[in-house]
Order: structure tokens, then sequence, then C-alpha cells
């Protein structure tokens, strides 16, 4: 095939509306329904399930068995127009599954670029998922979730409605999520979830400076090991630090948080 090419197995269901780029590759007993839009270098192998309003963007990659652009699971759900947007250079293993969206919350599920989803996770309807984030083997977000650019979610772990995970956290396996978790923390546990500090080898790993992980670390002494109460920390971060683009993605999600931050801090 060339690479201009867009092939389709002759065991493939596609339907005659749906929209295929150049390039695109579907594979065996692939089903893709009559709202999908498919942009070029995209690769779909065999048992993938596509359907509903559902635009994918370029090079990204299905592996079998994963479903995408299926009814919300929520009660409330009555066939309406709901959709799903994915980005470019995204993986979805094994049995991963993405929701449409719903009326209530929006009508969209959307995912950015470079994201890497495990086998077994699941994005659930109404979510935003940002930027190269990974979510490990049997990741699942429940509806209405938020999780930043280069976020990582813990292996079998879950996420309640309406929760957020900040840009650059890390919540460990198992772990239950019920409040947002800060950008930059490390989070981990259940019954509760506790704050483990820094997410200080992500943050190198993505080439911060020690002066920017430092200041994150003394607004983070504010916030989870002083005596202040999270709004008279946010006041002392906004008088001692400078503005800048870390402070202000910490004080923007604490004011933002409508469920609270995870703040139990380990003992550890």
């Amino acid at each position: 095939m060339g690479s201009n090419e867009t092939f389709i197995h002759p065991s493939a269901v596609v339907h005659p509306k749906a929209r295929l780029g150049s390039g695109v590759y579907i594979g065996p007993s692939v089903v893709i329904g009559s709202k999908v839009s498919i942009q070029k270098n995209t690769r779909v192998d065999a048992f993938v399930y596509i359907e509903g309003a559902t635009e994918i963007g370029e090079d990204c990659h299905f592996f079998p068995y994963s479903t995408i652009g299926t009814e919300p699971q929520d009660i409330s759900y009555k066939g309406e127009e709901s959709f799903v947007k994915i980005g470019d250079r995204n993986v979805f293993r094994e049995f991963m599954t993405v929701h449409r969206g719903t009326v209530k919350g929006g009508g969209k599920t959307l995912i950015g670029d470079d994201n890497y989803f495990m086998a077994y996770s699941h994005i659930a309807h109404d979510c935003f998922v940002g930027n190269k984030t990974v979510f490990n083997h049997g990741a699942t977000i429940g509806g209405h979730c938020y999780v930043g650019n280069f976020a990582q979610v813990g292996a079998l772990s879950g996420m309640h409605q309406f929760c957020r995970i900040g840009k650059y956290a890390f919540t460990g396996g198992y772990s239950v999520i019920t409040q947002d978790v800060l950008s930059f923390c490390r989070v981990a546990g259940s019954r509760p979830p506790f704050f483990y500090g820094l997410n200080a080898i992500g943050l190198r790993r993505q080439g911060f400076s020690r002066e920017r992980i430092r200041a994150i670390k003394g607004m983070f002494k504010l916030i989870f090991y002083s005596e202040l109460n999270t709004s008279q920390a946010v006041e002392k971060i906004l008088r001692e630090y400078p503005q800048g683009k870390d402070r202000d993605e910490i004080i923007q999600f604490i004011k933002s948080s409508k469920r609270g931050i995870i703040k139990k801090v380990s003992e550890e």
C-alpha cells in the first residue's frame, strides 16, 4: 500500500458516508459508522468499533477491540446528537473505550494530541483530556472529568465524576480520585487518597529547571504543609511569588475547583 492510499480490508464494514483521509488503514472486521471522520495516516486495527459523530485526527493508532464514540453511559441520555473529537498522534490500546458527550454536559468528549491510552482504560462522556497524557492499564475516568497536559493516571485507578487532574500531575495505581488533583503533584491511594509531594521526577523529565521546581516546592509548602488554610495560602503565594505561568496555573486551578483539592498529606 502506498503512503497516500486508503486501505479497507474486505471484511470491514465501513458506511459509505464515513469520511476517510489519505493513508488511512482499516483492518479486518472493523466497523465504521456513517458519521465518523478519520484523517490521514490513522491506523484502525482488527475488530475496532467506531460510531457516532466521531472526528479523529491524523496519525492515530487504534489497537484491536477498542471502542470509540458509542453512546454515553448516562441513564438520562435519550439518543440526542453528541460528539467525540480526537486530535492527532493518539494511541488507543486494546479494549480502550471513549464515549460521546451528553446534552447536559455540553455534548462533547474532547481528546487532544499525543496521548497514550493503555489497555482497558476508559474516557467517559463529556470529558476533556489534554495533550501528552498517559492513562495506564485500566485507568477509568467518570463523566465530566478533566485531565490536563502531561498528566499520568495510574493503573486501575478510578476518577469520580466532575473531578480534575491538573497539568504535570501524577496519580498512583489503584487510586480513587474523589477531589481535584493539583497540578504538578503526586497523589495515590484511596479512603482517602493522599498527597505525596511534588511530581519532581516527571517535571525533570519535561525539562523543568531547578529554579522552577524550587519555586513550585515553595508554593506547595504553603498549601500543604503550613498551618494556613487554602485561601490563606493562596493569598500568601500571590504576595510572595512573582507572576508566572506555574504560579498562575496553581492559583487558577485552586480558585476554579468545585470539589476542592486533595490535601491530606501522606506520613510516609
